[in-house]
């Protein structure tokens, strides 16, 4: 028998018998079940584990296109104060000049004003040292007078005499005197 199976096989590539049937269905059966098996127990794993991951993957994509969408906006609003600062510190500084020139044209006046006042207290003190200078000058012509009339009187002497004191009299009074 075992050289009419033989003989029966020889002819054909390879001999499909009942049993070579049986296992390779037996066969395909468990590779089905075991297919199965780790597709619930392997595979659905790492399809959950790969699709966690490509989410999570998409969410950090999405939140980094929102961080960097906020950051552009804070980028903005930061560029836009910084505008504003720079334009506050040149309106303060702009006030600040103005309200300067105010204070030099302030001082200016206030000492124009006090120059004023002391060009007229000098011309003042001036005014009464000339009118003390013109008392002293009275009260000395007054004296030079009577010691004249004295010695005229005194004397008793004639006219081209008289005229000859008085003129030596003028002479050491002075002739500015007068003029003044």
């Amino acid at each position: 028998m075992v050289s009419a199976n033989m003989m029966l096989l020889e002819g054909r590539i390879f001999g499909l018998d009942a049993q070579t049937v049986f296992d390779a269905v037996f066969l395909a059966i468990n590779i089905f079940i075991l297919f199965t098996v780790l597709s619930y127990k392997l595979f659905n794993p790492v399809r959950d584990m790969l699709e966690k991951r490509k989410q999570r993957i998409t969410d950090e994509r999405e939140q980094a296109a929102a961080d960097k969408e906020t950051a552009e906006q804070l980028k903005e609003e930061y560029q836009q104060k910084l505008k504003d600062i720079n334009k506050e510190a040149e309106a303060i500084l702009s006030e600040a000049r103005k309200k300067a020139v105010r204070n030099e044209e302030r001082i200016i006046a206030e000492a124009k004003e006090e120059a004023a006042r002391i060009i007229q207290r000098a011309n003042s003190e001036v005014e009464l040292e000339k009118k003390k200078a013109a008392d002293d000058i009275k009260k000395e012509i007054v004296n030079v007078a009577t010691l004249m009339a004295n010695k005229v009187v005194a004397a008793s002497i004639d006219t081209k005499t008289q005229d000859a004191l008085i003129e030596e009299t003028l002479g050491e009074i002075g002739d500015k005197t007068w003029l003044n």
